[in-house]
């Protein structure tokens, strides 16, 4: 299995980041690490467009689910049935969210070990294709000669900064719930989150912050069209009849 992770992953992954810092001028490993945000993002972004989507459309239907499960609490089986109904006519599907957490997490993993090798004192031969000239070692200094190949709190504070900018905005895209369980989970959305990304960018070579920042950015942005193409009012909230 690791032997797979990293023929499938690590691997081409390290590859692209040594091209980059190759190619870019001044052999800068900070915009080899955005060039390579950019292409995993432009591969996933069907995907995380997809879930983005399925996500702020989660929240429009939230009220309509919580009534439909009010109504059926002693029938599970009407509950189910009315939910699929809402699904189908919302077009809305709940498993759609999952798929690119599932990608993007082992995705996540492999950078990590390609910022622990890259920007490490290994030897990258062992690693490199033979088309790919071997830099040796590639300096891990970025803008304002920060370090790449170590913790930066700087970095995680505005990964943060942009994760509760991206949950600000999935919220002010939809009307506020006044149900408590939708209400806590909303909370947790804009205020757990950020925090937990801090908190992991702190254990971390901030590589992999900086990927975060500009894979958020690119978030942020697909976000904001999927907003500006559904106004806030054509969320009906109406309780099930």
């Amino acid at each position: 299995m690791t032997y797979l992770f990293n023929l499938i992953l690590v691997r081409p992954l390290l590859n692209l980041l040594v091209l980059g810092y190759q190619y870019i001028p001044g052999h800068n490993v900070g915009w080899a690490i955005v060039l390579l945000t950019i292409f995993v993002r432009l591969l996933l972004a069907p995907s995380m467009f997809k879930a983005l989507k399925n996500q702020r459309d989660l929240m429009v239907i939230q009220p309509k689910m919580n009534a439909i499960r009010e109504k059926h609490k002693e029938d599970k089986e009407a509950q189910a049935k009315a939910l699929m109904e809402l699904y189908k006519e919302h077009n809305y599907n709940p498993l759609s969210s999952c798929l690119p957490t599932l990608i993007q997490l082992p995705i996540l993993l492999a950078l990590y070990k390609v910022f622990v090798i890259g920007l490490g004192t290994a030897d990258l031969q062992q690693y490199l294709y033979h088309w790919v000239y071997n830099p040796g070692v590639m300096s891990p200094y970025f803008i304002f000669g920060l370090n790449l190949a170590h913790v930066s709190l700087v970095l995680g504070i505005i990964a943060g900064i942009l994760q509760y900018f991206q949950s600000w905005m999935i919220i002010q895209g939809t009307q506020r719930s006044t149900d408590p369980m939708q209400s806590a989970m909303q909370s947790q959305m804009m205020y757990v989150l950020p925090v937990v990304t801090i908190l992991i960018s702190l254990r971390i070579p901030s590589g992999l912050p900086l990927y975060w920042i500009v894979t958020t950015l690119f978030a942020i942005a697909q976000q904001f069209y999927i907003i500006r193409g559904q106004p806030k009012n054509e969320i009906v909230v109406n309780p099930i009849k």
